[in-house]
């Protein structure tokens, strides 16, 4: 769990490194391959901008985008709830073998159990590897094409920041909301999960407050989008009632081996 967050700092950082690096404006005339395939998503944004409105194109091509990614964050997710029901035979592993001296024996037997389970600890990371240059790509669309800088959507001037904090407050509180039912299910949670959600709403609503109106309305879209996909396939309330119905129905099994060995007893 250390090295997936390690990971997600890293992400972050890099995601924050690469925004400020690419701030000039793109256009058609851009010749560099990433500013080419820059372009080639604002196109597909305004392609979808009904009767030229840029907020609705945003929009649409968010969603397109996030369903497009959905079987990757499926995976992403699979693998993350087999790390969490594997996380009490991890520790038990950890209590057994101690220390540094231990950890060269330790190393292999948690390589061991991921064999046995089928589990790749990594696996979870690679989708958001993948993910990274598409969501990338997507907001530099936003924050470095001009024509994707311009018109009314609602009360937003989508060149400008949103004059009444809407859209920053949203997209906070989804990806609170996000972070949130994605860590309620874990069988254990660590204080630094807690920071790490609360680090990643201060971060989205700071980028938001900051940036462009079409950028702030993207990470609203996405995060809500988001907490749909998690609800959907990873329903973090649906696993604890399935946990805890296996709980019931193994207390139940055992209490009838006692009541099943007590009637043995009494006919002896």
């Amino acid at each position: 769990m250390k090295r997936k967050i390690k990971l997600t700092l890293m992400l972050i950082a890099g995601f924050m490194i690469l925004t400020a690096c690419g701030t000039g404006p793109i256009t058609s005339e851009s010749t560099d391959f990433w500013d080419r395939f820059v372009y080639l998503f604002a196109q597909a944004i305004r392609f979808l901008s009904l009767g030229g409105n840029i907020g609705i194109g945003i929009i649409f091509f968010t969603l397109i985008i996030r369903t497009l990614l959905l079987p990757l964050s499926k995976a992403q997710m699979a693998s993350s709830r087999k790390m969490q029901e594997l996380q009490p035979k991890i520790n038990a592993l950890k209590e057994k073998y101690p220390g540094r001296d231990n950890q060269l024996i330790l190393n292999e037997e948690l390589q061991r159990l991921y064999k046995e389970e089928g589990v790749n600890p990594m696996a979870s990371m690679l989708p958001l590897f993948v993910q990274m240059p598409i969501l990338l790509a997507l907001f530099q669309a936003l924050s470095r094409v001009d024509f994707l800088k311009t018109g009314q959507f609602l009360w937003l001037n989508l060149s400008q920041t949103d004059p009444y904090y809407v859209l920053p407050v949203l997209a906070a509180v989804f990806t609170f909301l996000s972070s949130w039912l994605m860590s309620k299910a874990q069988l254990e949670r660590s204080g630094m999960m807690t920071v790490m959600t609360y680090l990643m709403t201060a971060m989205i609503f700071w980028f938001a407050l900051r940036s462009s109106s079409g950028v702030a309305l993207y990470w609203t879209v996405s995060n809500a989008f988001q907490v749909f996909q998690t609800l959907l396939f990873n329903n973090p309330f649906k696993i604890i009632a399935e946990r805890e119905a296996e709980r019931v129905a193994e207390k139940e099994r055992l209490a009838r081996i006692r009541k099943a060995k007590k009637k043995a007893n009494k006919r002896k």
